[in-house]
């Protein structure tokens, strides 16, 4: 039996954001997501660095054309209660990060607990957490 060497839980296959630095975000990524049990998996080489629980399905790639990271896309990662979403935010903001929305429940979706921040290359990710555990 294989084993799928890319998953995104099976509504996608992956995530992937481009940054130029992959230094900064390597360690904004390792600080941001390892309050969600997510941790590096890589390099796969000197251009890209993945990260999951256990598989590779949210790369950071180098631009081949060496422009600038898009702003136009959100990637939201799941925590398991809302002390990892204020954990996230802080974690983030202490490795480089920028506040883009602190942690707090959202008025547009009851339950929803969220903290967005953009990382070193420009890029918006959020933490995002439901219900009322902590």
């Amino acid at each position: 039996m294989s084993v799928a060497v890319i998953s995104g839980d099976g509504i996608f296959t992956r995530a992937m954001l481009r940054a130029r630095d992959l230094d900064a975000s390597a360690r904004f990524y390792d600080a941001a997501l390892s309050p969600l049990g997510w941790k590096i998996l890589g390099p796969f080489d000197d251009e890209r660095m993945p990260w999951d629980r256990n598989k590779p399905a949210f790369p950071v790639v180098r631009p081949g054309t060496g422009e600038a990271s898009s702003s136009g896309v959100t990637i939201g990662f799941a925590a398991e209660a809302t002390r990892g979403v204020d954990a996230f935010q802080a974690a983030g903001l202490a490795a480089g990060g920028t506040d883009e929305g602190a942690p707090g429940q959202r008025r547009h979706l009851p339950g929803a607990h969220a903290a967005y921040l953009r990382d070193p290359g420009g890029n918006r990710v959020c933490g995002y957490a439901f219900g009322d555990g902590n």
